[in-house]
Formats: C-alpha cells, sequence, structure tokens
C-alpha cells in the first residue's frame, strides 16, 4: 500500500468517525459542556441510588472497613526500619511513617511520621494524592517523592530528606508530568519525560531520555537515549546488587506494552542486549543477573531453549565482560497448568511466588556450587499468597496470605534462621461461616475449559434465584487470584448473594501463552470465554439472566461492555468501571495507543476490521434492550480517558435505554483519591446491584 493511499484511507475514516458519533465533544476532559453533561448525570444517579435506604447502611459499613484501625498495615523492610503509607479517617490523604521490627510485631506498633501529606496539601493548597518515592542506595536517606494533583498518573517529583524529614532545599525538583526517574549517584539522575515537542510518544509517554546533575536546570540536562515517537515509551535502567552497586545504567525501550529492548550505556557505543523482546531483568542475587521470559527463546550462543514463562540467570561477571555472549541457565520453568505469580530478590536469595491451577505458593531459590536450588516456605496452602516486603540487607521476606473467606494475614520469614510466624492478621469483616467456594469450568466457544471460581451461599437452591455478580478482567497477562474482599464480603454475600471470579485467556492465571492466545486478531476468545462462564453459571442454574450481573475494571469494563452487547440477554446488570469502550477511536485518547499490543491498531484496515467487530460503543445500537449498566469514571483519569464512559452513556441516553452514571472529578484511574471515595463508590456499586439482582 502507498503512502498516498494510506494517508487517503486515514482521512477517509477520520471523517467517517466524525460523521457517525455526534459525541465527540465529550472526548474534551476539562471542555465546559462536558463537565456540565457529567455533573448533571451525578446528580441524577445520586439521586436514584443515595435515595436507597440501603446506600447509607452500605456508605458507613464500607467506610469503616476502609478506615478501621485494624487493618494490616503493610510495609517495605528498609534500612531505616519499616515504612508504610497509611489512610484513615484523621489522615484523609495519608502519612509517610516509620517503625521497628520489634514494635510493629505488637498490637500497637510506635509509628514515626515522616511526611504528613494532609499537612502538606494544606499548607500549599494543592489536592496531594501520594504515589510513592524512590529512595537511593544504600543509605536511603534520600528520596524522590512522586506527588500526583487529584489522583493523575501524571505526578510531581521532588527531592525529599527522609532523616530531616523535609524536602531538600537544593534538591531535585520536577515539574507534573508523566515521567520515570532513577538514582544515578546522590548528585545525578536519568529522567524520561516531557522535554517539549517531538519528545513524547504517540501513547502520550516520553522516549527521551537525560541525565540531570544537581543544580541544573531541566534545560541543561545532557540526553543520553533516544527512543521512537511509535514506541509506548522509554524509561531509565539502573541494574544494583543488594549492596548498591552499580553493574550497569541504560534505558528500557518499550516497543509495545509486551516488548521491551535494554540498551546499555557503554565507554564507547551503546549496547542493545539479545534478549528475547519479551523478556524482563530481575535484578542480581549471588552474582546471578536473573531475567524472565514470556516467550520460547533459544539464546543466540549456547544450544539450550527456554519456554515462555522461565526464570534463567546469567553469571554476572561473565555478561559484564561480554553482555553479547554470556550463556543463560535455568531457575525455574513451569509446568503445564502452572505460571509464575511473582518475584523478588533479598541479599542472597531469589522467591518466587508460583501458580498452579490458580492456587500459589512461595519458594525461596538458592544459587549454591553451580546450580539453583528451590526451598517451599511452609505457609498455609488453598490460599493466594502475595509477596509484599523483601530486604537488601538480609534473607529477611513478608507475604500476604489470604482466600475468598479467609481474612488477610501478613508473615514474616526468615530464610536465614528459617523462622516463620504470623505478623498480623485481619478480623473477618463478614461472616463467612454461611458460604461455600467452589471451583468449576465452562467450555468456551472453541471448546477450551475456562476454570472460575464461584463463592455462594451453602444454603442457595439451585432453582436459578440467587442474585450473582460475575467478576473478570482477561488481559495484560495479569491473573485474578482468590482472596478476601471485605466489602464484597459484607456489602454483598452477607446479602445472601453469590460471586465469581473468572480466570479467562487473556490474562496470566497460566502464564504467556495464556495471554497471548487472546491479543490482537484472537482477542474475542476472551469476551467468548466469559460469556461462556455466565451461561455455565445458568446452566448449572446456580443464577438466571434476571439475577446474573456482571462487573469489571479498565480492560474488565471493556470485558463487561462486550458482553452487555454480545449477549444482553444473559444480565440484568452491569457495573462498568474505568472501561475502555470506544475501540475504534482508543488510540486517540489519553495513553490508549500503548495497548495496541493487546487490542491492535484501528488505523491499520486489518486491525480495524477485528476491533469493529466488538467495539461495544459502535454495538450500542437501536433494536436492543441492555441490563441498565452503571458506568463509574473519573476526570482525572489520564490512563483510561473518561470519554469512553461519557460516550456510552451519552448513545445509551440517545436510544432512549436505561443506564447510570457517575463521574468521579477526582481519583485517576482508581476512580476514587481517598478513603471516603473509595466507601462512595463502593455504597453506589452494591445499592445498583441489589437494585437490579435482589429487588422482585
Amino acid at each position: 500500500m502507498t503512502g498516498l493511499f494510506s494517508a487517503a484511507l486515514t482521512h477517509t475514516v477520520a471523517a467517517a468517525t466524525r460523521a457517525d458519533d455526534p459525541f465527540l465533544w465529550l472526548e474534551e476532559i476539562e471542555g465546559p459542556g462536558a463537565l456540565a453533561w457529567a455533573r448533571a448525570e451525578n446528580d441524577k444517579t445520586l439521586g436514584a441510588l443515595q435515595s436507597d435506604p440501603r446506600y447509607q447502611r452500605f456508605y458507613e459499613e464500607a467506610l469503616n472497613i476502609f478506615q478501621a484501625k485494624d487493618r494490616i498495615p503493610y510495609v517495605s523492610l528498609g534500612r531505616g526500619g519499616l515504612n508504610n503509607f497509611w489512610q484513615d479517617e484523621k489522615q484523609v490523604r495519608g502519612v509517610w511513617r516509620r517503625t521497628t521490627l520489634e514494635s510493629y510485631r505488637t498490637q500497637s506498633p510506635q509509628w514515626e511520621t515522616v511526611l504528613d501529606i494532609d499537612a502538606l496539601a494544606v499548607a500549599e493548597k494543592k489536592n496531594w494524592v501520594y504515589r510513592g518515592a524512590s529512595c537511593l542506595p544504600p543509605e536511603e536517606r534520600l528520596c524522590l517523592l512522586e506527588l500526583s494533583e487529584g489522583g493523575k498518573d501524571a505526578v510531581f517529583v521532588r527531592e525529599f530528606d527522609r532523616d530531616a524529614k523535609a524536602f531538600v532545599t537544593i534538591g531535585f525538583d520536577l515539574p507534573e508530568g508523566k515521567q520515570d526517574v532513577s538514582w544515578v549517584d546522590g548528585d545525578t539522575i536519568l529522567i524520561a519525560r516531557d522535554w517539549g515537542e517531538g519528545t513524547m510518544t504517540h501513547s502520550g509517554y516520553p522516549f527521551v531520555v537525560k541525565e540531570l546533575k544537581r543544580g541544573q536546570s531541566l534545560g541543561e540536562a545532557r540526553e543520553v537515549f533516544r527512543g521512537e515517537p511509535t514506541d509506548v515509551q522509554a524509561a531509565p535502567f539502573v541494574l544494583r546488587d543488594s549492596e548498591g552497586t552499580i553493574h550497569a545504567t541504560g534505558a528500557v525501550r518499550s516497543i509495545s506494552s509486551f516488548e521491551h529492548e535494554y540498551v546499555l550505556f557503554g565507554p564507547r557505543l551503546p549496547i542493545k542486549l539479545n534478549l528475547p523482546r519479551k523478556a524482563i531483568i530481575g535484578g542480581i542475587v549471588s552474582g546471578r543477573l536473573l531475567v524472565m521470559l514470556n516467550e520460547d527463546w533459544t539464546p543466540p550462543y549456547g544450544d539450550t531453549s527456554f519456554a515462555a514463562g522461565s526464570f534463567i540467570s546469567y553469571d554476572l561477571a561473565e555478561w559484564k565482560r561480554d553482555p553479547l555472549r554470556a550463556s543463560p541457565t535455568l531457575v525455574f520453568k513451569p509446568g503445564p497448568r502452572q505460571a509464575l505469580g511473582g518475584f523478588g530478590v533479598t541479599r542472597n536469595l531469589l522467591i518466587l511466588t508460583i501458580l498452579d491451577y490458580v492456587q500459589s505458593k512461595a519458594f525461596v531459590y538458592k544459587y549454591d556450587q553451580g546450580a539453583w536450588r528451590a526451598t517451599p516456605i511452609p505457609l498455609p496452602e488453598n490460599a493466594s499468597v502475595g509477596l509484599t516486603a523483601a530486604s537488601n540487607e538480609s534473607d529477611k521476606m513478608m507475604f500476604s496470605v489470604s482466600s475468598f473467606l479467609m481474612p488477610a494475614s501478613l508473615w514474616y520469614f526468615d530464610a536465614a534462621t528459617e523462622r516463620l510466624e504470623t505478623l498480623k492478621a485481619t478480623p473477618p469483616r463478614f461472616n463467612a461461616s454461611k458460604h461455600v467456594v467452589e471451583q468449576f469450568e465452562a467450555t468456551s466457544r472453541d471448546g477450551t475449559r475456562i476454570p472460575y471460581y464461584l463463592v455462594r451461599p451453602k444454603s442457595a437452591k439451585l432453582d436459578g434465584s440467587t442474585p450473582t455478580l460475575l467478576y473478570g478482567y482477561g488481559g495484560f497477562q495479569i491473573p485474578l487470584l482468590p482472596s478476601y474482599a471485605s466489602l464484597m464480603g459484607r456489602l454483598w454475600l452477607e446479602q445472601g448473594n453469590a460471586y465469581v471470579v473468572a480466570n479467562l485467556r487473556g490474562g496470566g492465571e497460566f502464564g504467556p501463552q495464556w495471554h497471548q492466545t487472546a491479543q490482537g486478531a484472537t482477542k474475542q476468545r476472551t469476551w467468548d470465554d466469559f460469556i461462556a462462564v455466565a451461561e455455565d453459571l445458568i446452566q448449572r442454574k446456580i443464577t438466571s439472566p434476571r439475577r446474573l450481573g456482571v462487573s469489571g475494571g479498565s480492560q474488565g469494563g471493556l470485558l463487561v461492555g462486550t458482553a452487555i452487547t454480545q449477549r444482553p440477554d444473559l444480565f440484568n446488570a452491569a457495573v462498568v468501571e474505568v472501561p475502555l469502550f470506544d475501540m475504534l477511536r482508543f488510540t486517540k485518547l489519553a495513553a490508549g495507543a500503548s495497548w495496541t499490543g493487546e487490542y491492535g491498531d484501528p488505523a491499520i484496515p486489518e486491525q480495524r476490521e477485528w476491533l469493529e467487530a466488538y467495539s461495544p460503543y459502535q454495538k450500542l445500537v437501536s433494536g436492543k434492550t441492555y441490563p441498565a449498566p452503571f458506568i463509574l469514571t473519573s476526570t482525572k483519569d489520564d490512563r483510561v480517558h473518561p470519554a469512553h464512559g461519557r460516550k456510552a452513556a451519552a448513545r445509551l441516553a440517545e436510544l432512549g435505554q436505561p443506564y447510570f452514571y457517575y463521574e468521579n472529578i477526582d481519583g485517576g484511574h482508581s476512580a476514587a483519591a481517598n478513603l471516603i471515595e473509595d466507601a462512595r463508590k463502593a455504597a453506589l456499586e452494591y445499592t445498583y446491584a441489589s437494585r437490579r439482582l435482589v429487588d422482585e
């Protein structure tokens, strides 16, 4: 196809889109008309749902759970102690604080405040949302603090002295932007950000990395790497060991959401590593460089092949001498129904959590006498296990353990002494004695078996009468695991209802191939899987279309959109959070262009064809009855543009179809900026679900 023909086609498609879409004006995020529309919609929705007698009770119960003093204060294990970020009714925006392990073991730890975000917001008259801090090893005294105004992904970065508990007077201070920053040393950082015209990708992320010295202005920063405008983004890369020693610096070029190139800065020329594109460098342990593979790979040197989902390692000294010819060895290879859940490193150990048919276990891997040896950590079984903290100073680590009906607990493991203990446990937030958890399989359209979890009342009659919420995600290789959901339990299960989690293709429950089999041209498989689970629930008479609702956010919002447009007859409710919805314009909205690796590109005719086949916005048509969805989004969401949800609601209004729409002005992609907003969102959702699925 010639460039002239391509340009003409693009112009024709754009013109057709404008003609076919009367709601393009809702894409102007802060447009007066769009905001007035959103506020009017909010008033209608709040008036309807907050007047329901259940709303206030749900709100108060949700807020009590969110603000409970006996929540687990999850921590990181740093050289300065145990660090935690905490929010409650007094610290609405939150406080960054720290304590000692000895104090943390007690019922009432003594916390030392490092930074009070509420006080900072008042002093600076800003709607600050804390996004985390990166502290310079090994001392971890100087930190690059990220603050978001209103919950956006775009952040301000400011240097903070954790010992002095104050911002550094002549410190690094970066204006708002979508940016990545890494320490090199106490006076040098690497930054990827908006440097002016022509330095941001089509996805809205930076692709130019520069080096900035203390005292320099941004205009004086020295460029060290430049990717391509068609990339998703580029970010600085600093490879350190547990002592804080740097072994390499460079940049990571994200060609797509799942494909990366690592480029090392050399004394003469940059070196592009010959790793496969679907690989992630995971750190250094015991003189070994760790790499996670998300595709099958045969290294260019050697005759050993590695399967997708494996972990491999290189001898660090050999790799540093010649990173292009070093030979890797296997650390972990997944079995047929296994997947790597997560990983972390301590001073001497690699930690892996491994999923086995959507159940997880934790292992420590030690490199000794030329081989990796795995030792299981004896945590509770039949539960979800997640690594929450790992120490660079020692071989100490922490894990969260929970299941649908078992509250979360926090476990501490010292591999040096093999001491395992429960540090914290969440009290039950709902009565789980009346429910049971079952795992079933549905058969998708192409015959693939799709597992799902059902949490139902023990007394449920198999007559289709049980109100049921079906939740799914099915994208970006993210797994959905059994976990304790306090709000869902209190506001839904305790009312005698059922809850379902579907493990769809496109997710990460069974590794990279489970994801990659439902991408791009085959993304319809994710939607087929979800529909198959709904049909299976109805066939088993667990529920019925009158009592079945669907729920999901972001990619899950797109999932719900496809479900209610492809099979509206199966559902009577749909909670659609911060959704993708217009798949013919998603690349033009916020960070949408970064997800073409998952969905495809509507600018390419062949790919537009498969996107058009399921795009929910275009599939909202006259002559169909939709299950009055509840659409929630946020004005400040600079990841998934609020226009997706806005336009879906406007199209439903045009069709004369009932719906609910709520747009939180703050909150970013979470659609809530603090615990009060979280509680309001939960109360609205469960009030809506109760009205649609429980009421006669």
